[in-house]
């Protein structure tokens, strides 16, 4: 993770949870998790922020567990979600998580924060933890142009998607589209893929 964009979460913690709890229903994840999801299957939610998702997921038959570098944003999601699992772990290496171990993987807007160089190798490593026959869904800001920095110093990087298409050749590709969120209003990038 950009060491600035990681240092804004972990200071705004709470402004962002709570902006992102403020913000529509994502509707549309909601239906794509419902679609492609191993239904019942282990499921990891990598970059999980302040756990919305997570809780989503487990109320509705994926038992998920939240993965994050920020610690800020860890202790909002277990203040709001006490219930529910998450641990830190960090793109690339996601140390602590194992090979194969998870029917689904959701990473939701969070590659655009790495530098690209680390881009690539992220993509390799969150697909290694799904299971054979399993699904990663992938999605990222789509920035035109150069790499840019918002008002609270998160980086949000410029790549051409063939960056991370030629780390999932060995997928089945199902879902490949550029959409604007329902949930934030910003145009991204979707995949799914089966391994």
């Amino acid at each position: 993770m950009d060491r600035e964009t990681l240092a804004a979460y972990d200071n705004e913690a709470t402004a962002f949870a709570n902006e992102w709890h403020a913000q529509p229903t994502p509707v549309d994840l909601q239906d794509i998790v419902a679609r492609f999801f191993v239904k019942g299957g282990a499921t990891a939610d990598i970059g999980c922020g302040s756990g919305r998702e997570v809780a989503w997921l487990n109320a509705n038959g994926f038992p998920a567990v939240g993965f994050d570098a920020s610690e800020g944003l860890l202790a909002e999601a277990r203040s709001r979600y006490p219930h529910l699992g998450f641990a830190h772990a960090e793109l690339p290496d996601l140390n602590g998580i194992d090979a194969s171990r998870y029917d689904n993987v959701l990473c939701e807007t969070v590659i655009m924060h790495l530098d690209r160089a680390l881009i690539a190798p992220s993509v390799r490593r969150m697909f290694d933890i799904v299971k054979p026959d399993g699904v990663l869904y992938l999605s990222w800001r789509v920035i035109d142009g150069a790499d840019v920095r918002d008002a609270h110093g998160r980086l949000y990087a410029a790549f051409d998607a063939s960056l991370v298409l030629t780390e999932l050749t060995a997928a089945a590709l199902l879902l490949d589209e550029e959409v604007v969120s329902a949930s934030s209003g910003k145009k991204i990038r979707r995949l799914v893929v089966k391994k």
